[in-house]
Parts: C-alpha cells; sequence; structure tokens
C-alpha cells in the first residue's frame, strides 16, 4: 500500500539573519543561553514552535554569523561576495553592530597599547565592566584591526576609518578618538579622571584631531591625523612670556578681572587665585613638547585647573565666562606677539574644559 506524503518545500537564497540573535551573538551568549533568552521572550508562542526547532534555529543562525565573521573583518568584502544574499541595507546593520562597542569596555582599555598586554587584562576587565569575555575579544580586537589599517594611510583620519570599514560617521569619529588615543598613550586610568566618560575623551580627541595634529595644517601628509604637530608643539613654549614676564602677567590679569567686576559670585576667588591658575594653563602649554606631558594632559588639566575651581565653587557659566575673557584679552596685550599660536592653543583647551567640567 502506497503512502502519499505531502510536503512544502520554499526554496529561497537570501540568508535569513534574526537581528536579535545576532546581538546575543556579539554579545557573547553561548547558543543554549541564546535559547533561554529567546524563550523568555516568548518566542515559542510568538511563532508556534517547539523548542527543538528554536534551538536548531539559533545553532543555525550562530553557524551563519561564524561563517559572516571573516568577510566582517574587511566589510567591502561583504559587498563584494557570493555566498551569502544580504540586502545592502542589512550589511549595514551587520556592519555597524559588529564594531560597535561598550562605553563601559572601551573607557577601560582607552589610552592603553593595543597590544598582547592589554589582551591578557582581558579577563580582569569582563569581570569589571560585566561585559563577557567573547564580546571583549571582538571588541578589543576590532580596535586593534583598526589601528593597524588606517597607521598605514595618508589623509583624514575619520574619512579613511568610514571609507575602509563602512561605518557611520558618528561610530568612525568614535574609532578615530581610539586609533588617536592609543597613539598618543593618554592617560585616562588615573582615579582623579574616573569621573570621565568615553564621550568626554572622544569629544576632547576631535578636537586635538582637527587642530593640533599635523593633518590640521595639512591633510596629504603620512600619520597625519594620529601625531601631533611638533612644529606647533615647539611654538607653545613663546607662551611662557605670559607667566614669566610680571608686567605682562599684571596687565593680563587686571584686563581679565575689569571684565569679570560685578558678572560672578566668584569674582573674588577668581581674582585671587588667577595668576596660578594662568601659570598652570601655560606651563602645559609649554611642557607638550614632552611625550611623558602629553600623556599627563588630562591629568594636568584637571588637577592645575579644573578641580581649583571646583573647590571654590566654580559654575559651568563662571568657567566659560572666565575662559572666554582669559583668551580675548591676551589680543590686547601690547608687547604679545604670539596671537595665532594662543588661539589654536586656547581654542582647544576652552572646549576641552568645557566638556570636562562635570560631577
Amino acid at each position: 500500500m502506497q503512502m502519499a506524503v505531502e510536503l512544502d518545500v520554499f526554496v529561497g537564497n537570501t540568508t535569513i539573519m534574526d537581528e536579535e540573535v545576532y546581538q546575543l551573538w556579539l554579545d557573547g551568549y553561548t547558543v543554549n543561553d541564546a535559547v533561554k533568552v529567546r524563550m523568555e521572550g516568548g518566542v515559542l508562542e510568538e511563532c508556534d514552535a517547539s523548542a527543538d526547532v528554536l534551538l536548531s534555529d539559533t545553532m543555525d543562525q550562530y553557524r551563519t554569523f561564524q561563517m559572516c565573521e571573516r568577510l566582517l573583518h574587511s566589510p567591502s568584502k561583504l559587498a563584494n561576495q557570493l555566498l551569502f544574499q544580504i540586502p545592502p541595507h542589512r550589511q549595514a546593520v551587520l556592519i555597524e553592530r559588529y564594531y560597535a562597542f561598550d562605553d563601559t569596555f572601551v573607557r577601560e582599555v582607552l589610552g592603553k597599547k593595543l597590544s598582547k598586554g592589554t589582551k591578557k587584562d582581558l579577563d580582569d576587565i569582563s569581570a569589571k565592566t560585566s561585559v563577557t569575555l567573547k564580546s571583549c575579544r571582538r571588541q578589543f580586537d576590532n580596535f586593534k584591526r583598526v589601528f593597524k589599517v588606517v597607521e598605514e594611510l595618508k589623509g583624514p583620519l575619520v574619512e579613511n576609518i568610514r571609507q575602509h570599514f563602512l561605518l557611520s560617521d558618528k561610530l568612525a569619529r568614535d574609532y578615530a578618538a581610539i586609533v588617536f588615543f592609543a597613539n598618543n598613550r593618554f592617560e585616562t586610568g588615573k582615579r582623579k579622571l574616573q569621573y570621565l566618560t568615553f564621550q568626554d575623551f572622544a569629544f576632547c580627541a576631535g578636537l586635538l584631531i582637527s587642530n593640533w595634529t599635523v593633518g590640521a595644517v595639512d591633510n596629504m601628509v603620512e600619520d597625519m591625523d594620529v601625531d601631533l604637530d611638533k612644529e606647533f608643539l615647539q611654538e607653545l613654549k613663546e607662551l611662557k612670556i605670559l607667566i614669566t614676564d610680571k608686567d605682562l602677567l599684571d596687565q593680563h590679569k587686571s584686563l581679565v578681572c575689569t571684565a569679570l567686576r560685578g558678572k560672578t559670585k566668584t569674582f573674588n576667588e577668581m581674582e585671587a587665585n588667577f595668576k596660578n591658575l594662568s601659570r598652570g594653563l601655560v606651563n602645559i602649554a609649554a611642557k607638550l613638547t614632552n611625550t611623558k606631558d602629553v600623556r599627563d594632559f588630562f591629568i594636568d588639566l584637571v588637577e592645575k585647573f579644573i578641580e581649583p575651581c571646583r573647590s571654590d565653587r566654580w559654575t559651568a557659566a563662571d568657567m566659560k565666562l572666565y575662559l572666554t575673557h582669559y583668551t580675548n584679552s591676551a589680543h590686547i596685550l601690547d608687547t604679545f606677539k604670539h596671537q595665532v599660536v594662543w588661539d589654536r592653543y586656547m581654542g582647544v583647551i576652552k572646549s576641552c574644559i568645557f566638556k570636562m567640567y562635570h560631577d
């Protein structure tokens, strides 16, 4: 007796990828943990499926992601391969999500060397940040990969990252900050800097890249956007005259105080502290020719300027008022001839301090 078997067969070649499962894979969940999360999310009721089907679907997707992973290492290959039929908008999501990172994780490695030594610390970082070790490794390897690729390229850093890795403008800027910090080895881990977020640092990195690198002056030089402009750093030494020439220092103080009088409750503190604060900012400028002082740039800003103002209870508005007059009044000083260098320096310093002046 013959049995009649009816089969519904559907053949398609678009690679099916569930974004939720992709996120679980990126976050370092095992297949079984991912299945648990999906079940708790009510996917069985939604799709009227059994636990076995869910397990096999999850395993299947994990396999697809693993096969895609090497293409994601150089995203332009994803568009030009024939193995997976993935529509362009979906490709963009896969790439962007693969290169996304946790702010808590990047905050731990920011400014460190992207080397085996740091990779060894990932266990501790994973425990401290609650980001799975697998995800920490992916993020760290991404930073390293981007760093290696752009190290060899001429031209603007953000643009190079965007074109090479097909990232959104925002993510490319964040990666530019990470590369810039790793290259200059800025200190970000000290206790006094713990209150600063990755986004605070990324904002400052953007300013430094746009204004203080060689690329800020000439945009087709080697390594242009990762190295600070040595000539500029040398010229900053000229600013010392603002604190070594007593007449200039007194004149600067008098101009700033005249402009501030009656405009802020902390006027007395500003007047009393003027010389110390000015010495702090000018000395930071004059020391930037030393690599070690470049590394300590953020800690110096906090110790020499932000902390004294905080202990005198300046508001954010006080800070803006003070730094604006402090910068502008240097233009009226008779014997001060370094206006251009001063503006290039203070433009960045002012904006960095505004960003960093919070609880």
